[in-house]
Parts: structure tokens; sequence; C-alpha cells
């Protein structure tokens, strides 16, 4: 990866900061050499603060340090992508990102993550927990019921109970997923290597 600095007259170039699990950019900030190079090196987001007149780690004050995860340039080598895992909220103003946006998963990986709490933290109280107890067999027999009763509604005009019984099945295929320690994403890769 080269980036081409000498383009610039201050010597800084433009870097995007995009959350490697959410996809949400968070943030614009500017590097110089030495800050790409740190970067690439400690694998945590440096800058060059042009307030400041110095190099410094996002999140050295906050304590929301940015993680690397992966690095890009674009096709005039002018301008970087950054693909990191923020520790907290990215802007000073403590907002989630630069433009005030909230910066989510979307709401499968998040149920996903709450599954996967409760199998590893069961709560007597939880159903999901009692589902991973009563073991895979019966998660199993629960998504044949599901997928059943999701049938049975489609053939009638019920939108809400259609709706109802389309999430109970969607709940219990993660459920399922997670008992066979398996993630929705290695799901979607198939079905993107089916769909090339």
């Amino acid at each position: 990866m080269k980036i081409d600095f000498a383009k610039f007259e201050s010597g800084l170039a433009p870097a995007v900061i995009q959350d490697s699990n959410t996809g949400k950019v968070l943030m614009l900030g500017y590097m110089n050499e030495e800050a790409l190079a740190n970067t690439q090196k400690d694998k945590k987001v440096v800058f060059f603060s042009r307030s400041k007149k110095r190099l410094w780690m996002k999140g050295e004050e906050s304590g929301n340090i940015l993680h690397v995860k992966e690095i890009f340039t674009d096709c005039d080598n002018d301008a970087i992508l950054i693909k990191a895992i923020p520790t907290g909220p990215v802007c000073h103003t403590g907002a989630d990102t630069c433009w005030n946006e909230k910066n989510e998963p979307n709401f499968l990986t998040h149920l996903e993550k709450i599954i996967q709490q409760r199998k590893n933290e069961p709560d007597e109280k939880s159903y999901t927990a009692s589902l991973f107890k009563a073991g895979i067999n019966k998660v199993a027999q629960k998504v044949g019921e599901e997928a059943v009763e999701l049938v049975i509604e489609a053939k009638d005009n019920n939108e809400a109970l259609f709706l109802n019984e389309a999430a109970d099945l969607l709940f219990h295929y993660l459920v399922l997923l997670a008992a066979k320690d398996v993630s929705l994403d290695k799901v979607i890769n198939v079905l993107k290597e089916r769909h090339k």
C-alpha cells in the first residue's frame, strides 16, 4: 500500500474510519506518512492533528481507541480507508460517530450475541437458556414446530399471526445455530457462494 503524500501541500491525506463490524462511517481524520506507519505497526489509529500540530492516537485521552482490522487505499493512492473496531464513542462530543449517527449492529447480529450470552452464561429464568439446557434434540424439535406453524399461518390471511410465527422460526433457528456453534455469517457465506 502506497499513499502519494506528495499530492498534498500539507503532506496530509484524508483517512476515512469505518466500523469493521457495522459498516458505519465513524469519522474523517488526516494522516501524514508517519501517522500511517504508526497505525500499520501498532494496529491502533494514529492521526496527524492539524490543531495540535502533532501525531495523536485516537483515544489517547478518552480511552476510545480505534483498533485497526484492515487498511485500504483508493484508486488514486491519495485517500485512506481504515476498517476498525471502536472501543467507545468516536466523536469528541460523545456521539457514536462524527455525524451524530448511532453505530449499532444490525438487529440479527445483536440478537445472535444475546443468544450466545444465554448459552455461555445461563440464567434459570431465561427461556433461551432452558432450550440450551434441554439439549440439541429439543432445540431442533422447536425449529421444526415453528416451521410447521409458519406454514399453517402462510395459508391464512392474518399477517400479524404470520409475522409472529416467522419471528418465532427465525429466533429458534438462531438458537439452533448457536447450539451447533455456527454463526449466521457462515450460513450467509454459503448463500453468497451459491449466488456466484
